[in-house]
C-alpha cells in the first residue's frame, strides 16, 4: 500500500483486484461501424430463415458518375455542350446594347426582385449540378493514364510501354467481412427473438385449435343427450328440411341430417303447428335450452272487472303458472303452454265477434266482453319477457292513477278466474277430438264424396254462460234474502237454503268435454217459512 492513499483509493483498487475479468467487459450501446480490423461493417438488410444475412451491396464510384452524366445527356439532349456554346456566342453579341439598357433600368421592387428570384434559383441549383458533375469528370479523366470514352463509345489507343500502373477503372471481387463479435451476439439474439415469437404463435394457435375440437366434441354429445331425452319425454320428432344449396336432383343425397321438435297438439291449425317448432342448438349456446324461432313470448290472462253500486271497481285475476326455463323439459312445457294459449285466445277472437248473449270488444291482443251488468271478463295476451311486463306494469299503474279505480293486489287471484282458465283448454280439448272423429270418421264406415265440414263446438260461449249464470245466482240470491230478512222481520222464522250448482265433479267435468251433452248446469233455492 503506497502511503498518503484515500480509503476510498484502496476500496477501488481492491475491488477492480477481486473483479473477474468477464466482468470487466464492457459494450457500448452505441451502434458499431467498424469491425476489429478497422473496416467499415456494411449495412444488414435483411436476415433469412436459414440464418443467412443479406448486405447493403457496396457502391462503385465510377458507375455512378457514369451513370450521372447519362442522365445529364438523357434530360439536357445529346447537343448539350452546343446548345451551351451558342448561347455564350449570343450573349457576347447583346453585351452593348444590354449596357445601354442597363443605363436606363429604374431600382427592382420587391415583387419584382422575388420573381427573378424564383425564376433564378432552380436555374442555380441545375447549374449547380451540372458543374458538380464536370468537376468530377475532369478529376476521374485527369488520374486515368488511359483516355477511354465514359459514354461507351471507346477509342483504340496505343498500349504505353512507359506506364506500368493498374487501371483505376477495373472489376473487383468484394467479400463479405466477417461480423464482430457483438454484430454476431446482436444478430444471433434477432434470429432467436424471431423463431421465439414464431414458435409462441404457433403453440397458441395449436393450443385454440384443440379447445376448438374439444368444445365441437362436447357440443356433438350434448347435442344427441337432449335428443335422448325429448325422445323420452314423448315429444314429437320431425326432419329437419335440407340446408339452404343443398343438391335436390335425381341421385342426390336427400337424407336429413337434423331433426326438429314440434310440441303443438294434434289438431291444432297449420299456423299454430308451424310456430310450434324448436330445434336443439349446434352452436355454442345454453346448455339443456332449446331454440324457437317463431316463439313471441306471450300468455293468456283472464281477469274479471266488477263494479259495486257505490261506483268502485274490483278487478281479479287468474295466476299464471310460468315453468323452469333452465332445463330442457320445463322449456318445452313452457312454450307449449304458449302456443295453446295463442290458439285458445285466436278462437276467441273469431267467435267474440258473433255472441248472441253479450257484447265484446275485440283488438289484436284483447278480448273485452260484458257478459252482465257491471260485470267483465277480459281475455288479453300479456308478454313475459321483463322489459315489456315491467312496461305494461308502468301503463295499469297509469290508468290506475288517471282513473282513481281501486283495485286488488296483483298477488291475489280469484278462484273464478283460474276456473275459466282451466275450462279454456279442456274446451279446446273437446273442439279437437270433435274435429278428429270428423276427420276420421265411425271405423267401418266408408262415406262417398268429401267430407262434409262441420263447425267445431264453441269455446267463448260455455265461459258466457257460466258467468251470466253465476250472475244470475247472485241477483236470486239478493231477490230471496230481501224476502227472507222480510219476513224475519215481521216476525215469522224463516230459513234459507241456496244451491247454485246441484250437479257433482263428474257430470260438470262431462259437460265441458262432452261435445252433445243434454245436461246443463241447474240449482236450487229453497225458503222455508214457519218451519214448513
Amino acid at each position: 500500500m503506497e502511503k498518503g492513499a484515500s480509503a476510498h483509493q484502496i476500496t477501488t483498487k481492491l475491488a477492480h483486484m477481486e473483479e473477474p475479468p468477464w466482468k470487466k467487459i464492457k459494450l457500448s450501446l452505441e451502434r458499431p461501424y467498424k469491425d476489429d480490423n478497422g473496416e467499415a461493417i456494411p449495412t444488414l438488410l435483411d436476415i433469412e430463415a436459414d440464418g443467412q444475412q443479406i448486405f447493403e451491396p457496396p457502391e462503385d464510384p465510377t458507375s455512378k458518375v457514369g451513370e450521372n452524366l447519362r442522365r445529364i445527356f438523357i434530360e439536357r439532349g445529346h447537343d448539350f455542350f452546343d446548345k451551351q456554346h451558342r448561347g455564350a456566342e449570343l450573349d457576347e453579341g447583346e453585351e452593348e446594347p444590354q449596357k445601354e439598357a442597363t443605363d436606363r433600368v429604374q431600382p427592382m421592387t420587391p415583387e419584382q426582385l422575388f420573381k427573378m428570384r424564383v425564376e433564378v434559383l432552380p436555374q442555380l441549383h441545375i447549374a449547380h449540378g451540372e458543374l458538380s458533375q464536370a468537376r468530377d469528370l475532369l478529376a476521374l479523366l485527369l488520374s486515368t493514364p488511359t483516355p477511354t470514352s465514359i459514354l461507351g463509345l471507346s477509342q483504340p489507343t496505343q498500349p504505353s510501354p512507359i506506364s506500368n500502373e493498374p487501371p483505376i477503372l477495373k472489376a473487383t471481387v468484394v467479400n463479405k467481412p466477417p461480423p464482430i463479435q457483438s454484430v454476431h451476439a446482436f444478430n444471433t439474439e434477432l434470429v432467436v427473438g424471431g423463431k421465439d415469437r414464431g414458435l409462441r404463435k404457433a403453440a397458441e394457435l395449436f393450443k385454440s385449435a384443440a379447445e376448438s375440437v374439444e368444445q365441437s366434441r362436447a357440443r356433438g354429445e350434448q347435442y344427441w343427450v337432449d335428443a335422448l331425452k325429448i325422445r323420452r319425454g314423448n315429444w314429437g320428432l320431425i326432419p329437419a328440411p335440407l340446408p339452404p344449396g343443398s343438391a335436390i336432383g335425381r341421385g342426390a343425397d336427400k337424407t336429413c341430417k337434423d331433426f326438429l321438435v314440434s310440441f303443438s297438439l294434434e289438431e291444432s291449425p297449420i299456423a299454430f303447428r308451424r310456430r310450434a317448432i324448436g330445434r336443439v342448438p349446434t352452436f355454442d349456446t345454453t346448455a339443456s335450452v332449446l331454440e324457437y324461432p317463431l316463439r313471441q313470448q306471450t300468455r293468456l290472462q283472464v281477469s274479471i272487472n266488477i263494479t259495486n253500486p257505490d261506483g268502485n271497481q274490483h278487478t281479479f285475476k287468474n295466476h299464471l303458472r310460468l315453468q323452469d326455463k333452465s332445463f330442457l323439459e320445463g322449456s318445452l312445457r313452457a312454450a307449449q303452454a304458449e302456443v295453446v294459449e295463442q290458439e285458445i285466445f285466436f278462437a276467441l277472437i273469431k267467435e267474440g265477434s258473433s255472441l248472441p248473449t253479450a257484447s265484446a270488444r275485440v283488438s289484436e291482443r284483447l278480448v273485452a266482453i260484458e257478459v252482465a251488468q257491471a260485470t267483465e271478463v277480459r281475455f288479453e295476451l300479456v308478454s313475459t319477457t321483463p322489459a315489456q311486463k315491467l312496461l305494461s306494469n308502468l301503463l295499469i299503474v297509469t290508468a290506475k292513477i288517471d282513473s282513481d279505480v281501486e283495485d286488488v293486489p296483483p298477488e291475489t287471484s280469484d278462484s273464478i278466474c283460474d276456473l275459466i282458465f282451466s275450462a279454456l283448454h279442456l274446451l279446446l280439448l273437446r273442439a279437437h277430438a270433435h274435429v278428429r272423429t270428423q276427420r276420421l270418421g265411425a271405423p267401418g264406415v266408408i262415406r262417398p264424396g268429401p267430407a262434409p265440414v262441420v263447425e267445431p263446438p264453441p269455446i267463448l260461449q260455455p265461459i258466457v254462460d257460466l258467468l251470466q249464470y253465476r250472475a244470475f245466482c247472485a241477483r236470486i240470491h239478493a231477490e230471496i234474502g230481501k224476502m227472507d230478512s222480510g219476513l224475519r222481520e215481521a216476525g215469522i222464522p224463516t230459513k234459507l237454503r241456496l244451491n247454485p250448482v246441484g250437479e257433482n265433479g263428474e257430470q260438470l267435468v262431462s259437460m265441458l268435454t262432452v261435445v252433445a251433452s243434454p245436461q246443463r248446469i241447474g240449482g236450487e233455492a229453497i225458503l222455508r217459512i214457519a218451519n214448513r
